[in-house]
C-alpha cells in the first residue's frame, strides 16, 4: 500500500453532463490516485474542502485503453484512471469548485 497524503490523493474534478446532474444530489466526482482507498478519498475531501462532510464514497478502477502506436502495427495502453464520487451528507457545506458551472 502507498503512502499516500491527502493532498496527493484527488487529482482533478470530473466534469461531464452526468456529474453536473448529480450534483443536485450532493454527489461530486473526482479522479483520484489509483492506489487511494475510500478512507483517505473521504479524508483527502474533508481537508481539502472546508465545510464539507462526506457521507458515502464510490469508487471505479477504470483500465488504460488499447492504443495503436503511430506509423506501426504495435499497439500500446493508456494510463489507468480510478474515478470516486462522494456523497456529502444533507447538512454539508457544496464544495465550491463546482459553484457557477
Amino acid at each position: 500500500m502507498a503512502d499516500i497524503k491527502y493532498y496527493d490523493v484527488i487529482l482533478k474534478p470530473v466534469v461531464t453532463e452526468k456529474s453536473m446532474e448529480l450534483m443536485g444530489e450532493k454527489k461530486y466526482t473526482f479522479l483520484v490516485h489509483t492506489e487511494a482507498t475510500k478512507s483517505q478519498i473521504k479524508e483527502a475531501v474533508e481537508k481539502m474542502f472546508a465545510g464539507a462532510k462526506v457521507a458515502k464514497v464510490n469508487t471505479m478502477n477504470n483500465e488504460g485503453k488499447s492504443k495503436r502506436v503511430r506509423g506501426t502495427m504495435k499497439f500500446g495502453k493508456t494510463a489507468k484512471t480510478k474515478k470516486a464520487v462522494v456523497q456529502l451528507t444533507e447538512d454539508s457545506a457544496d464544495i465550491e469548485i463546482f459553484e457557477g458551472l
